[in-house]
């Protein structure tokens, strides 16, 4: 189905804004990361260093300013680039709220999260990964024949593995199986 994502959706450039908004958002936390957990240990789970309201020590500083700065680079470069990072990245941060909220009570939590880390994991999580769905551009003609085949006008353009090509053909009268089951 990747094929059908949609083309030259028309909220495109709001998407890539917020996506390019949150990827500045997640550098930036991660900046202020590093500066207000400096010289504490890096896996730190003892101390209570928040930034922009959320717990964070020298490890998830250093993720974020990784995850930021790919995130913000690819919304700056757009084309398609954005459309496959912001997918990824956004199913990146929802699967590390979940695994990190599993994680939270128990000595395992690396990263230092709390439940509201957790929470803005997942919104960020999802803004980017509705961004990665709606931020697929293309040839108008492409755009066009997408909007044809969304609207039924047009059959599949794209030949699938899955493709159903018709009924199975009816068995014979005269075949001896026909009337097994009656």
């Amino acid at each position: 189905m990747p094929s059908h994502f949609p083309i030259n959706h028309r909220l495109q450039p709001l998407y890539r804004f917020l996506a390019a908004l949150a990827g500045a958002y997640v550098l930036a936390f991660g900046i202020a990361g590093v500066i207000r957990t400096a010289g504490k240990p890096f896996f730190d789970q003892v101390g209570n260093t928040e930034v922009l309201g959320l717990r964070s020590n020298m490890a998830f500083a250093i993720l974020s300013i990784v995850a930021g700065a790919i995130v913000l680079g690819g919304a700056l470069i757009g084309r398609n680039i954005d459309h496959f990072i912001n997918l990824a990245a956004g199913l990146v941060f929802l699967v590390a709220g979940f695994l990190m909220m599993t994680l939270l009570q128990t000595n395992a939590n690396f990263l230092n999260f709390k439940m509201a880390t957790c929470i803005v994991s997942f919104v960020i999580g999802i803004v980017l990964f509705t961004a990665g769905l709606y931020g697929r551009v293309g040839a108008d003609a492409d755009h066009v024949q997408e909007e044809h085949f969304r609207a039924h006008a047009i059959d599949d353009p794209h030949e699938h593995r899955w493709t159903f090509h018709g009924a199975p053909p009816r068995p014979e009268e005269n075949d001896p199986d026909v009337h097994r089951f009656a």
